[in-house]
């Protein structure tokens, strides 16, 4: 079955969606996104999803393509038609279509909207997680509004890129003083010694990630404390655990920092118990 995209009120071949050369996406990377995760036929955590979209497009004075509520009806539309019970489902929101101009164009343009979906591999992502990942730090070299969940993310492919090169999975941001911000598509995590939860405070400087917010839940039910706090490169290194969330990966721990291998090398329990216990406690919508 081919896979089907909408596109400004249509459902279309995916091979031949598209949108004008002159959205403001394309031009400024003037728009905002959102990425759930599908999991056994529910898109998790939609509300919180909807409700950082919703911040980010107030942050940039964009308004709503559609009514919330008639949005997660084309999400779960596009999840059904793409017959994905588990996988992703990515929607985009720019500015609109304008004659090239750095100002923003008059505030009736329509809004460019694009949701997707796509299958992935449940077991292959269950698989890393037994291995775990590595990850290289990198010098951070973004804009300082990354709080908002902008299109603009140039500097986060490059690191991703250079992760790559080096055979690790994903590359951490680190600021001048040596501490950690986040990853380039995840949220950084470590575990103590006495076994607390430390991450970054999201107020500033890093994404307010859903799957980090859902996260604390987690371990809130499993009575693992969680400190809000940077931490340093050094302080990683010599870890517990460390680990990353995201939609795309939800808890995966991190065994290697810069050929550096954390504790043993391997997975840790903590990480493993927060994996295991994410979808009991996770938003469910039927998709």
């Amino acid at each position: 079955m081919p896979r089907i995209a909408y596109v400004n009120g249509r459902y279309l071949p995916h091979a031949h969606a598209g949108i004008h050369i002159e959205d403001r996406g394309y031009q400024f990377a003037d728009g905002v996104y959102e990425v759930c995760e599908v999991a056994r036929g529910h898109i998790m955590d939609m509300t919180r999803h909807l409700d950082r979209l919703d911040r980010s497009l107030r942050e940039l004075a964009i308004g709503w393509p559609l009514h919330r509520s008639a949005l997660q009806v084309v999400m779960r539309e596009v999840v059904r038609r793409n017959h994905v019970r588990n996988g992703l489902v990515y929607l985009q929101v720019t500015r609109g279509v304008a004659p090239r101009d750095h100002v923003y164009p008059a505030a009736d343009t329509p809004r460019t909207l694009v949701v997707t979906a796509k299958k992935t591999d449940p077991a292959a992502a269950a698989k890393r997680a037994e291995k775990g990942i590595k990850v290289i730090t990198v010098p951070e070299n973004r804009w300082e509004r990354v709080d908002i969940k902008t299109v603009g993310l140039l500097p986060n492919a490059m690191a991703k890129q250079k992760a790559k090169e080096a055979g690790a999975q994903e590359a951490w941001f680190v600021d001048p003083d040596g501490t950690v911000k986040e990853g380039a598509s995840t949220n950084a995590w470590i575990v103590t010694q006495d076994g607390r939860l430390v991450t970054r405070p999201a107020e500033f400087g890093i994404l307010r990630g859903v799957t980090r917010a859902t996260v604390m839940d987690v371990a809130k039910k499993l009575g693992v404390k969680v400190e809000e706090r940077a931490f340093t490169v050094e302080e990683a290194r010599k870890a517990r655990e460390a680990f990353i969330t995201a939609a795309t990966t939800i808890v995966m721990p991190v065994v290697d920092i810069d050929g550096s291998a954390i504790a043993n090398g391997h997975p840790g329990s903590v990480a493993v118990s927060l994996r295991a216990a994410f979808f009991d406690v996770a938003e469910k919508t039927q998709a």
